[in-house]
Order: C-alpha cells, then structure tokens, then sequence
C-alpha cells in the first residue's frame, strides 16, 4: 500500500545535499545559506544513534537512563488519528497534555508499540540539559561556538502541521526516519495559516491536511506545492532549516527521537518579532483605512527602512531608541511597553 501523501509529494523536489568534512565547513554552510540543506550521517557518531539502530527499546532504554527525576509534559493524540496533532472540529486540540516522568511514558510507548490503535505519545522539545544528565554532552555537535537551544523531540508516529520558527535550526534525526516537507517563508499565503492565538504548539500551522488535501477548500495550495521541497532522513542525517522557512514534520517510524539546535544571529535582546506582530494586530489592524496607511509609512520609515538620513538632524546621544539598539535601549524600551500595557 503507498504511504499517505506519497502521491502528493513523491515527486517534489528533494532538499540539497551537501558534503561536509569538518566543523568550519558545517559551519560556512550554516553561515552562506539561505535555503534548507541536508547533511547526511552528519551525527552517525552519537551514541543515541547507535542505540536506535539496536532497536527502539535500546533507544529508550539509553534515554531512560539519563534521564533526570523529573515530570514531563506528554501530548497524548487519539488513536486512529494517524499521529496527526491538529485541531479537532470545534477547533479545540485533539490531543490531551499530561504530567508524567519518562520510565511511565517509556512504558506506554512499549505497551503500545506495534499496536494499531495506540494512542500518540509525543515529548516535544525537551530542553536536554534540564531534563538529562550528560546526553547532550555525550551527543553533540561542534558548531562553531553558535549559543544554541538543544531540544529533544520524543515519539511515537507523528504528524506536525506545516509551521515556521523564528531561529535558525538544524535538525539531527537520532531514532527512527522523519519526512519535512519544506516551503519558503514567502509561501504563508498559499498554507492558509490557523488562528495565531489558538494554536497547537505556540505558532501559527497550515490548516491543510497535507495527507488528504482538499484542494476545493485550499486551491492555493497547488501554487505552495510548486515551490515545496522534501527531506527524509534516516538516523544520523541532519538537516539545516533556515529561520521562517515552513516545514511539515512526519515521524515515520514506530519510535522516533529527534534533536534540534536552534540559534539565532541577531541578539537575544531584540525580542521576539511575533509579539510585534501580534500587537499591532491589537492596535492598528482595526483602525480606519486612512489611519493605517499612516501607520504602515511610518512603520516602513522606523523599522523597514530604517535609514541613517533619517536621524542625522538629531544629535547622536540624543537619538535614543532611534540609534542601533543595544541590551540597554532594548530593555528600556521592554519597561515602557509593560508600563504601558498595564495601564
């Protein structure tokens, strides 16, 4: 029987692949690109890995050993769903969240395994250093002195909605065989993005079930698909996403363990652009079309063009927040907006 979806995106364009010897190529690679890429057996060497190549039990076994005694926070899906995490009807979520430490959830997921109507068992991006002792030691990548966030992503098979992330991320299979399908960040339009505020993991998903597309419903989609990309990956390859690109997640396997190291080139001062977003939603989008023409000119005149001409008939240790930001002017400018949405 074919896999769900394989007509749809079996014959889309697969992701570069390139070859990287060393550190410092990995990290020129990280540096110069600009679409996704994968490096294959980039993490062969991980004990995790070879775990997993062992079997699934040995991989959760290896886990289960350095884990740290502390509860988890376990998406638990409905069986018959196909692993898929999404909205239900009433746009609540069809998955329930739970408190459990890994021996439990470890023990569920062997129960479970093989059988078909298991419930899905999903641990996402366990930050490694909190919840393990060692394994991200024991598992790592020389990047380059790059200050990542190290996560884990533990499950059965999955499904997670096409979404995107603000940091860099490179994305390094461990256990089991993943598929991303990938798109430009350019391509919002065409996934018919969900709520931004009511969303199954913190960020905005395509409404779209890529298994069974209804293309009367989502016609725009076709135009996505055109510029979509695939990856599958097998333990020990890795794949570079780079920031906001959209990506479709599947965990192919009975058991799978992802880990991701996401970063960002910019300073961690200058905040999250989302919140951005969604605060002019709450005080612009609904003004008067007049009003918000204003609004998007002086938008484009101190964020999007930002040009030093601008300001030179202002002294320059007068400039305030107009001047390059720093950790001290981006902070100020933290207080004024909690000041001010207190009031």
């Amino acid at each position: 029987m074919a896999e769900p979806g394989r007509d749809i995106f079996g014959a889309l364009p697969r992701v570069a692949e390139r070859q990287i010897a060393d550190a410092g190529e990995l990290d020129t690679a990280l540096r110069e690109a600009n679409r996704p890429f994968i490096v294959r057996g980039l993490v062969s060497h991980w004990p995790l890995v070879a775990a997993g190549r062992e079997s699934s039990r040995a991989a959760r076994a290896y886990l289960a050993e350095r884990a740290r005694d502390m509860p988890l926070t376990v998406t638990a899906g409905p069986p018959g769903s196909d692993g898929r995490l999404f909205y239900d009807e009433a746009m609540g979520m069809n998955f329930r969240t739970l408190r459990a430490k890994l021996p439990e959830v470890f023990a569920r997921m062997d129960a479970g395994e093989g059988t078909p109507d298991a419930h899905t068992l999903y641990l996402a991006s366990l930050d490694m250093h909190r919840f393990f002792s060692g394994l991200a030691e024991d598992n790592a990548l020389d990047l380059s002195g790059r200050k990542t966030l190290d996560g884990i992503w533990i499950g059965t098979r999955t499904r997670v909605a096409a979404h995107n992330d603000f940091p860099d991320n490179l994305a390094c299979v461990a256990v089991g065989r993943r598929r991303f399908t990938l798109f430009p960040p350019d391509q919002f339009r065409n996934l018919y993005l969900g709520p931004v505020d009511n969303t199954p993991a913190g960020r905005a998903v395509s409404m779209v079930d890529f298994h069974d597309p209804d293309f009367e419903r989502f016609p725009r989609f076709r135009e996505a698909l055109e510029h979509a990309q695939v990856a599958e990956l097998e333990p020990g390859d890795a794949l570079h996403i780079p920031s906001m690109w959209w990506h479709h997640v599947e965990g192919l396997s009975a058991f799978n363990v992802l880990v991701n190291f996401w970063w960002r080139d910019t300073p961690r001062f200058l905040g999250q652009p989302q919140n951005a977003l969604n605060l002019a939603m709450m005080a612009i989008r609904d003004l008067p079309d007049d009003e918000k023409r204003h609004w998007r000119d002086l938008f484009d005149h101190y964020v999007f063009q930002n040009r030093t001409e601008d300001v030179e008939h202002i002294p320059e240790a007068a400039r305030g927040v107009l001047a390059p930001m720093t950790a001290e002017s981006a902070e100020r400018i933290r207080g004024f907006l909690l000041r001010q949405l207190s009031q």
